[in-house]
């Protein structure tokens, strides 16, 4: 026998004090899930990086050069380092105090998704850009294994019982703080005039460098779609609550809440948002209907209707664009646009030189080129259709995370009539699953999508069973996400805090189907 065995042998452990050790590091690995939820969201500080493209061109975005970005590198860096110590100190519980890793199916889909991840970014033409991701968007490869690395992590906790409060009142300052850069930024008051707000954003830049004269701050979000998707899962995750929350007063709240974030929702001007709530709402009806409180529901719901319709007009009237980008989905004339004139066809036409045509051109034919137009979703079939026939080129693996831009075909000509111009430089996939397809190729896919048909038929049970009632709150959260990745992107400042989210939530169910277990074999 070894040393170390006989060691190992000789060692008498307190179970009572393992429990009591195994609680405080759950409570110090939720704290670090709740930072990752409420403050990664609203981190914004300039960064700026030398950016060595694979291309030698002209064209700016896809060239090499010293470039700034203020919404994702810092997200994406505390993303890094909560993920690093959630892990270590879950490894610390495994290792040292007899903690226990979960046995679920999920397990194999989280193993098949990071060995996919792993060997794209490895095979990738463009292996550095992989690894973070593009310098504006840093949504690589790691992020992604950040990501995973929470909803594992939060997967094998136990929590306290007001775990979804917690999570709920960490979430209110993003909905606050965002709600007034918006509504600033809508009626044309951009807080970025502000020389102390511009300070704490340029803190971290190195001196000379300063924020372009045209920046504008919209929220703590990247761009228009961003914000429009996050405050979309904000709304309903708040009316789910609104719905189930026996405290009246607070229920009452929260459905306000709801609403600042549907406002927050209708002013950044992107229509991922509202079908998103448009499709959720049927789940948060079930709800109510499971719930037994169909009286406070219908007063939630009418609270909300209430306040929401002025709302509406209001921003509306501000702006037609709300119309568009909302009901303009379903009922196309917009009633806040005036009729413009049409010019009278009396009125002379003007000829220029450069359209007349003479003798010695009679045999030239110009060719045939596509009319200037939108494909569906604002030239996102135009971009799914070129990305999938892309990825068949490399379908095992695919490309790497976060590299389309550097092998979309741009400049086909083509593009005038899904994309309106042929000049149009393409970024981003704006679909998270066509984006894990085009990054990891079909093995990843594979992976990624068996997680995410895992939690969906969870959370759906969740809604669906009033034994998980308390959890619904979540499980509305974790779906309205997914749904609005049909038409957004992943990124640091949406994706960390929604993967968190959507571990939790396992985790509370595991935690429940096991009490349930314990107290069925122990009646028996």
């Amino acid at each position: 026998m070894s040393t170390y065995d006989y060691r190992k042998m000789k060692i008498i452990r307190d179970e009572e004090e393992d429990r009591i050790s195994r609680i405080r590091l759950d409570r110090w690995i939720f704290g670090l899930l709740l930072l990752a939820i409420s403050f990664i969201p609203l981190l914004i500080a300039g960064h700026v990086k030398e950016v060595v493209g694979p291309f030698i061109t002209n064209v700016d975005l896809i060239s090499s050069g010293i470039k700034g970005d203020m919404f994702t590198y810092y997200k994406a860096l505390l993303l890094l380092i909560i993920a690093i110590l959630a892990m270590a100190l879950l490894l610390v519980k495994v290792m040292f105090i007899d903690g226990q890793i979960k046995v679920t199916k999920l397990n194999v889909f989280l193993i098949i998704f990071l060995i996919a991840l792993m060997l794209s970014t490895l095979l990738s033409p463009s292996i550095s850009i992989a690894t973070w991701g593009q310098y504006n968007r840093t949504d690589g490869a790691i992020p992604y294994l950040c990501y995973i690395t929470l909803f594992f992590v939060a997967l094998n906790i136990n929590y306290p019982p007001k775990a979804l409060e917690y999570i709920m009142y960490a979430l209110y300052p993003l909905i606050a703080i965002n709600f007034i850069l918006m509504t600033m930024n809508f009626f044309g008051k951009d807080v970025m005039g502000d020389p102390i707000v511009t300070k704490l954003m340029t803190i971290f830049l190195p001196e000379g460098s300063t924020l372009g004269e045209n920046a504008v701050l919209l929220g703590t979000l990247n761009q228009w779609n961003y914000m429009s998707g996050m405050f979309a899962v904000m709304t309903v995750m708040y009316l789910a609550w609104a719905i189930i929350d026996k405290n009246k007063i607070r229920s009452m709240i929260n459905s306000l809440v709801a609403v600042v974030a549907f406002a927050i929702m209708l002013m950044s001007i992107s229509t991922s948002g509202f079908v998103t709530v448009i499709a959720i709402m049927p789940l948060l009806i079930v709800l109510a209907i499971k719930s037994n409180h169909m009286k406070q529901a219908a007063v939630v719901f009418a609270v909300f209707l209430i306040v929401t319709l002025p709302i509406f007009h209001m921003l509306a009237k501000e702006d037609p664009r709300v119309w568009n980008e909302s009901i303009g989905f379903i009922v196309k004339k917009n009633p806040y646009i005036k009729e413009q004139l049409i010019a009278s066809a009396t009125e002379p036409y003007n000829f220029s030189l450069e359209r007349r045509a003479y003798a010695a051109d009679n045999q030239f034919e110009l060719p045939v080129l596509p009319g200037r137009g939108w494909s569906a979703g604002s030239g996102r079939i135009y971009i799914w259709e070129k990305t999938l026939k892309l990825t068949m080129e490399r379908p095992l693996f695919g490309y790497g995370m976060d590299t389309i831009m550097y092998h979309f075909p741009h400049y086909n000509i083509d593009a005038r009539a899904g994309m309106w111009s042929e000049d149009t430089i393409v970024d981003k996939p704006h679909n998270m699953y066509i984006g894990v397809l085009y990054g990891t190729g079909i093995i990843g896919l594979i992976g990624f999508m068996g997680i995410v048909i895992m939690t969906t038929l969870t959370a759906f049970k969740v809604v669906w069973t009033r034994k998980y009632m308390t959890l619904a709150v979540l499980a509305i959260g974790w779906l309205a996400f997914l749904l609005q990745a049909m038409f957004n992107d992943s990124l640091p400042g949406t994706s960390g805090p929604l993967w968190a989210i959507a571990g939790i939530m396992m985790g509370l169910v595991f935690a429940k189907n096991e009490s349930k277990e314990k107290t069925e074999s122990f009646e028996s």
